[in-house]
């Protein structure tokens, strides 16, 4: 009885889940690169693993209908939770060792295969246990708390490490943050192995490996023979290549001493201005961003929201060229950009729901839409550090603007498969 009354709200799974879904990406992307520089590894090993690392994110629609063929995505959802909770806190356990990199990166390749697994799933849970109403309904729920795992992780644990490494050193101040955020993941698990509804019958109900198999290739060439598919592909990776260059590349400039061309900040400082101000600036910019695209409608706002996106990236440029002490104006510069990365976004998001997905199978081919978004970041992310430490800062960001112009083009001449609802009115 307990358990059906906890069942009747969404409220109680749908804010945790996507916090626990935002962890584990957020963790390997953005806060693993401050932890190995802080342990002296190179930017250019630094930006190279922690991109790779993020590929089980662009390959999930692959393995995605294998897990149609066991358990419910309930189990799915709470396994890796729990998984991404131990591996979490053997990265702490490693972190000691002599030759700790190498023991990290794979554990973290565990973390990211599992991360990925459970947004598969609990999309699966979302999109079957609520119906069109309610999924409009609680939208905004599973967006805020997915970010708030931003600002958590970028914003406070960033902001913790630096007030411990001044107590207990840099090694045990990242050897707690890690065990905290393993001790998270896996109290979240054990929490939504209670609360969390089945998203379905046990999967032993599905078809065979052979006819899942065929099925899925079967969606997947269905994706590639879609009109305009190629420039869609080419435009979804390119409108992201800049933000791919500089996401690993900032918070290492952000750190980096003034001599090197950086700005010197803490890490307490990084967590407050880049993990917290800059997250809540994306966040409201998101918003406006979809007020904006019903406004003018999708097709006339695409470009616009292009130049939005990507011109912004302008301001580390300047942040490396004249090294401002002023902690406003390096507070400032960074929410400006973060609001207009969160302002133009949306463009790509909807893009690929509108124009991309469409068809019989639309819920798999906007899988495959967002994870090619995800490779569009992954495959510059992992060039962006041999290029930053060959040329520098300054002439890096200079570089990355440069990078944007193919997405312009493409933006500019952007063909629409469907008729955008907002030219009738």
């Amino acid at each position: 009885m307990e358990q059906a009354q906890l069942k009747k709200s969404p409220l109680w799974w749908v804010p945790s889940a996507y916090f626990a879904m935002g962890l584990p990406l957020i963790l390997i992307n953005l806060v693993a690169p401050l932890m190995f520089n802080d342990f002296g590894i190179s930017d250019a090993q630094v930006a190279f693993w922690t991109s790779l690392l993020i590929l089980p994110w662009s390959l999930k629609p692959f393995w995605s209908p294998l897990m149609e063929m066991y358990k419910t995505k309930k189990f799915f959802v709470v396994t890796t939770q729990l998984v991404s909770g131990i591996s979490l806190a053997l990265i702490a356990m490693a972190l000691p060792l002599p030759n700790f990199f190498p023991y990290v990166v794979a554990i973290m390749a565990v973390l990211a295969f599992s991360g990925a697994t459970h947004d598969i799933a609990l999309d699966g849970v979302y999109i079957t246990e609520l119906d069109k109403t309610q999924q409009a309904q609680y939208v905004g729920w599973q967006g805020a708390f997915y970010n708030l795992a931003k600002v958590t992780a970028m914003g406070g644990l960033v902001y913790l490490a630096g007030i411990l490494e001044g107590k207990i050193g840099v090694l045990y101040a990242w050897v707690i943050i890690m065990l905290l955020c393993g001790v998270l993941l896996t109290v979240l698990g054990l929490y939504h192995w209670r609360v969390l509804p089945t998203g379905g019958a046990e999967a032993s109900q599905h078809s065979s490996f052979s006819e899942t198999m065929r099925e899925t290739w079967g969606v997947i060439a269905q994706f590639f023979q879609k009109k305009y598919i190629w420039i869609y592909i080419a435009w979804i990776v390119f409108y992201r290549f800049t933000e791919g260059l500089v996401i690993k590349i900032v918070p290492l400039f952000l750190k980096a001493d003034t001599a090197m061309q950086g700005l010197g900040l803490t890490k307490d400082e990084i967590g407050l201005y880049y993990g917290t101000f800059g997250v809540v600036a994306f966040i409201l910019g998101s918003i406006l961003g979809g007020y904006f695209i019903s406004w003018r409608g999708l097709k006339k706002a695409i470009f616009p929201l292009c130049c939005i996106f990507n011109i912004p990236f302008v301001v580390y440029a300047l942040l490396a060229l004249y090294q401002p002490d002023s902690a406003f104006l390096v507070c400032s510069a960074i929410v400006f950009e973060y609001f207009s990365y969160g302002f133009g976004f949306v463009g790509l998001t909807l893009f690929i729901m509108q124009q991309v997905a469409p068809g019989k199978h639309q819920m798999a081919h906007y899988a495959f839409g967002s994870a090619l978004a995800n490779l569009g970041v992954m495959l510059p992310g992992m060039i962006s550090g041999v290029i930053s430490d060959a040329i520098g800062y300054e002439k890096f960001f200079l570089w990355a603007l440069v990078s944007a112009i193919p997405a312009f083009v493409l933006t500019w001449l952007l063909p629409f498969t469907y008729p955008d609802p907002q030219e009738k009115k």
